[in-house]
């Protein structure tokens, strides 16, 4: 944010509920004031129930932009006019562009993680992976995986309403990229472990293992992994869920969601500013450990 809010401060941020616990007004005010950039963002605890009215409100006084999170992720997608390819296909928005009155809808989840994984050194483009969950996170990897050239993606989903929409959403990845799409059940281990055997890298898109739950695990025991197998987690909090103790002990490459939410927050803070965030910076201020 800048030192002073002027009569020309751009105004970003953060829709959903809750929102207080957050960490992109830090990541996205130091970011402004490292830059100088005249830009401010703020947090606004908004539902379903209200966000129609509140997108009219920012549309109409002129927001630069702003981020959404649950549960707003899915109706913003409706109330905006362009999207992205990644959004039209996952059917959810989590960053918004208001140019003069036209939002356009993004979602830089699924970006996040594709640039958290290369800046840990998996170049994954080519390659096959075994996905778990049908969430909001997993879908926006799944479709930008896709859209960036993974040969083959695997997503093991329990047998739930999101089931049918996976299928959906696999649907269009296989007539619209070249990438293998399947989803399969989560509940059928002995498939799961032969994906894994099968697979370049093993995601981990569900909540399983997030704090307060850390003894939770996506995977039933370490004989799923192999030493040569890349693992990832979404999940930040704990910095190393039981998935990645596993991995690490196996002695398998792998990485967790802290950088996925740094990027995604960088992708956004570009789409809005024109300019690239100094994440070197953010992360010595706010992801160091």
């Amino acid at each position: 944010m800048a030192d002073k809010i002027t009569g020309t401060t751009v105004l970003t941020g953060l829709l959903g509920s809750p929102v207080a616990h957050s960490l992109s007004p830090l990541m996205h005010n130091e970011s402004f004031q490292a830059l100088g950039l005249d830009y401010a963002y703020l947090c606004f605890d908004v539902g379903t129930d209200r966000l129609k009215e509140a997108v009219e409100g920012l549309r109409a006084m002129g927001a630069r932009g702003w981020n959404l999170t649950m549960p707003d992720k899915n109706l913003m997608c409706e109330l905006c006019d362009k999207l992205s390819p990644a959004s039209e296909i996952s059917g959810a928005v989590n960053t918004v562009v208001n140019d003069g009155g036209v939002l356009t809808g993004y979602t830089t989840d699924g970006t996040g993680y594709m640039r958290a994984a290369k800046e840990a050194g998996f170049d994954l483009p080519g390659k096959v992976m075994t996905l778990l969950g049908g969430g909001g996170a997993s879908t926006a990897i799944l479709v930008q995986a896709a859209l960036d050239g993974m040969k083959e993606i695997r997503v093991f989903n329990r047998k739930s309403p999101s089931f049918d929409r996976l299928m959906h959403i696999a649907g269009q990845l296989n007539e619209r990229t070249n990438c293998k799409v399947s989803v399969l059940p989560l509940e059928d281990t002995k498939i799961l472990r032969a994906s894994i055997a099968e697979s370049d890298i093993l995601t981990n898109g569900t909540s399983l293992g997030m704090a307060p739950r850390t003894d939770a695990c996506p995977i039933p025991e370490s004989s799923f992994l192999r030493p040569d197998l890349i693992v990832s987690d979404v999940i930040y909090n704990p910095r190393q869920t039981k998935l990645l103790k596993m991995a690490e002990e196996t002695g398998c490459p792998f990485f967790n969601g802290l950088y996925m939410l740094l990027y995604q927050g960088a992708a956004a803070f570009e789409l809005w500013t024109g300019q690239e965030m100094p994440v070197e910076h953010i992360k010595e201020k706010y992801f160091s450990e």
